[in-house]
């Protein structure tokens, strides 16, 4: 068996997801001879490295061609990225999956011009004062709020309308965490509390980011929404 075959080998054993240096330290317990091989090849170096960091190093330039056979799953949300071993069935579902979001963005798009086609006039009005809201909260408090779906556009059971009626403002976070999948819409109370405890958290740290906090232009803006939600 080749060296970078037993790599692969001893992340197969690990269930989860795992950095390359756990992923290293596997290495070394399933294969001494590979990490007392790796700690003799440190003793030569210049710089201060182990057997452990050695192997680290190797497995870590082989990450890209292991992504790219298919053979493992990188999360590069968290730093250091992590790895995990997966079948070609599980690759082909990621790939389709992949495909999938690719496409949602220009899916999306077509059901919103589709739709904007058709509103009357005073719902393309909504449709302008949500997103000019949206604009004023980025320029004067610096909230990235996404104009959200309630019921999502692209959910597969029961897809929501694009319409000022379907609309209400969240964060990115959170809206990566609803995806695709429907929530009750808040009601403008509840969107008017939200907002207010966004701006809050905003304004702990208003100083540091040399950002003044106008209450004036809040209730202005929440005043603007009102009229229109």
């Amino acid at each position: 068996m080749k060296i970078h075959e037993k790599y692969i080998e001893a992340l197969k054993t690990i269930d989860n997801f795992v950095s390359v240096s756990e992923w290293a330290i596997k290495v070394g317990e399933i294969y001494p001879d590979l990490l007392e091989k790796a700690n003799i090849e440190a003793q030569k170096q210049k710089n201060d490295t182990t057997g452990v960091r050695e192997i680290a190093a190797r497995i870590s330039s082989q990450v890209p061609k292991y992504e790219l056979d298919g053979v493992i799953e990188v999360d590069k949300t968290e730093r250091p990225k992590k790895v995990k071993y997966i079948t070609k069935e599980e690759f082909e579902e990621n790939t389709k999956e992949d495909l999938e979001e690719d496409l949602e963005p220009l899916n999306r798009r077509d059901i919103e011009k589709h739709s904007e086609d058709k509103m009357a006039l005073k719902e393309l009005y909504r449709l302008d004062e949500f997103r000019n809201i949206q604009k004023a909260f980025k320029t004067f408090f610096n909230l990235d709020f996404e104009l959200d779906h309630a019921k999502a556009l692209l959910n597969k059971q029961d897809a929501g309308e694009h319409h000022p009626d379907n609309f209400q403002f969240i964060l990115k976070y959170h809206n990566v965490k609803k995806s695709n999948n429907n929530w009750e819409r808040f009601s403008i109370d509840e969107q008017i509390s939200y907002i207010k405890k966004c701006v809050e958290l905003q304004n702990l740290i208003a100083d540091r980011m040399e950002l003044s906090v106008d209450e004036n232009i809040l209730n202005s803006l929440l005043n603007r929404l009102k009229q229109i939600y």
